[in-house]
């Protein structure tokens, strides 16, 4: 018989406030359901309840196959999708904004170069939604060395690739639609596709890439209308599929008639990858990138390359959003692209992706990580039975932010691992850094054999 409400509720007030004074260390396995149920005299389905509400307060995580776990209040439960004000002493490892020596005098360059040009006028009043013809083409032109020949009818100008994927979400994507995603993937589409009521269907993954097989199971189950997917430089797995998988993703999404979103953000950092999915299923395919990890992340200039049946509707969902990009910022990354700037800094940042890639893998040597040897980011796998939010936290007591595993999941089951983003300190910082991480990490695995004796 199921216990009173109030009786319920005070159950629930003494497991959080036991949470929070410390009774319950971080990391402490709860009674199972049953235990639980059995102990209080309640009902199953009441002490799921009990569960359910812990969990939805932060104070707790169901682990399928391990049990109910405390969590680790220090830590907020959105570590890794919200950037908050990082103090002046931490090391950032948790947000990528990869920048070289001499940007800034670039940038100087730019403006005065700028309040030179003839067209200056014009910058001050509205843009055409989608960009200004003759800037479409030049951003057209650029993609020719991302293997991808567009007209500029094609090519929309946006603010940053956020908002590339935001109007392709909105014109394209009807609230309740599924979409298929990789069971970790990119924490700025989760929170997106949560705003517009968008269920994410998770597909699990291989060492090589996504489960295509487990895929195509997906599409013969469930009436799935999209896929978000990153072919080249996967955030945070590092995947660059190759021409086979990415010949077989198309036959799927052609199969049962899948919309692709292609996000291309860090396509720049692998050399001669194998065509992008929008070459091989155009039709069907919508490619966003942006010039935020490539050039500065503050120049929130992205593009979106869609079928020109589609091109209307997103232009419309720019409209609704933001009217149009920035005239001066637009300018100022289109002057960049005809100079060759941006690819002499696609190239340099490429060579210092490479660089700290390599002295991640030296310095976490015997750990367990996936990552491409051109990536701005690493993902290591926890030892068995080391909690993520335990090393999180004993890392921010280090003044070293890292990510936790949770705002990368799309499925129930989130994996113990962390992310480590290369790209925003110098060089001497992250080594030291990256040598703290691993002794936390080894630290904290020594706490779990020391409990476990």
């Amino acid at each position: 018989m199921p216990i009173p409400k109030s009786q319920y509720k005070r159950l629930v007030d003494v497991f959080a406030a036991d949470i929070r004074a410390g009774t319950l260390a971080p990391g402490t396995r709860l009674p199972t359901h049953r235990q639980l149920a059995a102990r209080e005299g309640m009902a199953l389905v009441t002490a799921s309840r009990v569960y359910a509400e812990l969990e939805a307060m932060g104070l707790t995580s169901g682990e399928t196959g391990r049990g109910t776990f405390v969590r680790e209040t220090a830590l907020s439960p959105a570590q890794g999708i919200d950037q908050q004000a990082t103090a002046a002493n931490m090391v950032d490892l948790n947000f990528n904004y990869p920048s070289l020596p001499g940007q800034a005098d670039l940038l100087r360059g730019a403006l005065r170069q700028l309040a030179a040009a003839g067209d200056l006028e014009a910058l001050l009043h509205y843009q055409p939604h989608g960009g200004r013809m003759h800037e479409r083409a030049t951003i057209a032109r650029h993609l020719k060395c991302r293997g991808l020949s567009v007209s500029a009818e094609q090519l929309l100008i946006v603010s940053g690739a956020q908002h590339g994927l935001a109007t392709t979400v909105i014109a394209l994507l009807e609230p309740g639609d599924v979409i298929a995603t990789d069971a970790l993937t990119y924490p700025g589409f989760n929170v997106l596709a949560q705003g517009h009521g968008l269920e994410l269907a998770p597909i699990s993954a291989t060492d090589q890439g996504p489960d295509l097989d487990a895929l195509e199971r997906l599409c013969q189950s469930r009436r799935v209308r999209a896929l978000y997917a990153m072919p080249t430089l996967h955030n945070p797995m590092g995947w660059v599929l190759d021409l086979k998988q990415r010949l077989q993703l198309v036959s799927i999404a052609r199969k049962y008639d899948l919309l692709i979103i292609e996000d291309a953000a860090y396509a720049f950092l692998a050399q001669e990858p194998p065509a992008p999915l929008v070459t091989l299923a155009p039709e069907r395919t919508v490619y966003v990138s942006g010039l935020s990890k490539n050039v500065a992340t503050g120049l929130r200039v992205g593009f979106v390359v869609a079928p020109l049946p589609w091109v209307p509707k997103i232009e419309r969902a720019i409209r609704a959003t933001t009217w149009n990009t920035p005239g001066v910022m637009t300018a100022i990354a289109c002057g960049w692209i005809d100079d060759g700037t941006v690819t002499r800094l696609e190239t340099e940042k490429r060579r210092d992706a490479i660089q700290r890639q390599a002295m991640a893998r030296e310095i976490l040597a015997g750990l367990q990580y996936s990552g491409h040897p051109a990536s701005y980011f690493l993902w290591v796998k926890l030892p068995e039975e080391t909690r993520a939010d335990r090393v999180v936290v004993a890392l921010l007591q280090e003044n070293i932010a890292v990510s936790t595993a949770e705002p990368f999941a799309t499925s129930e089951r989130v994996p113990h691992a962390i992310r480590l983003a290369l790209g925003s300190v110098k060089l001497e910082v992250l080594e030291v850094a990256l040598k703290t991480v691993r002794l936390v990490i080894e630290d904290c695995y020594g706490q779990v054999l020391r409990e476990k004796n």
